[in-house]
């Protein structure tokens, strides 16, 4: 498994009041311990016998989430294997309260993770509230939103360059409507693909549940 998605799935289980990720990244191949420091330089790990210590910050002194993505991407680029940890955690000072991720902060950090060359996207929101269902239609209407039946969400397709979707700067722009209405959810990226090239066509056509979307 790649250092990113290893990394998506540690932050999932952490405690929701976390400050500070510990973390070990185990490289079994010693020749690759150092390329692999040189990468997370940023991040400024301290080398252990047999691999690397590293630290994340929810909100500064340190990278955050959101680098920590990057920084693990480009391991993952040059195919270096590493299998990480997490070692410990660090609470939030109780003075310290924890914002809830705004739904424009939870699309920047779901485009972050996407590969670099991401053409296409096939996406979901949910609202958590079915109050605002019709209000979250309206606020979303320039992604072109269809309605999950049986659910409280909406899904919409979204395209890097061309072909038939949203762009990603209209799509965070709509997320902001939603912030500014106190509209909460959530946001899952459900299918992606990469470097595609329309033929006479609009892009590409995923089928769910026998269905083009």
């Amino acid at each position: 498994m790649e250092l990113v998605e290893q990394w998506r799935q540690i932050r999932e289980q952490l405690p929701a009041d976390w400050d500070d990720a510990k973390l070990t990244l185990t490289i079994p191949r010693s020749d690759q311990r150092a390329r692999v420091a040189a990468l997370l330089g940023p991040a400024s790990p301290g080398v252990s016998a047999s691999g690397l210590n590293i630290s994340v910050r929810r909100a500064g002194g340190g990278i955050g989430p959101d680098h920590a993505i990057r920084l693990f991407g480009k391991v993952d680029d040059e195919r270096l294997r590493g299998t990480l940890t997490l070692a410990a955690t660090v609470a939030l000072a109780p003075d310290e309260p924890v914002a809830p991720e705004t739904l424009a902060q939870a699309w920047a950090r779901e485009l972050a993770a996407l590969p670099p060359d991401w053409s296409d996207l096939l996406c979901e929101v949910g609202v958590d509230s079915s109050d605002h269902l019709d209000r979250g239609a309206l606020m979303l209407a320039p992604v072109n939103p269809a309605r999950v039946p049986g659910r409280s969400a909406f899904r919409f397709r979204v395209a890097q360059s061309f072909g038939y979707g949203a762009s990603p700067q209209m799509t965070a722009r709509c997320f902001e409507r939603l912030d500014e209405e106190d509209i909460s959810g959530r946001i899952a990226i459900l299918h992606v693909l990469s470097d595609t090239h329309n033929v006479d066509t609009q892009g590409p056509v995923w089928r769910v549940g026998g269905r083009a979307v």
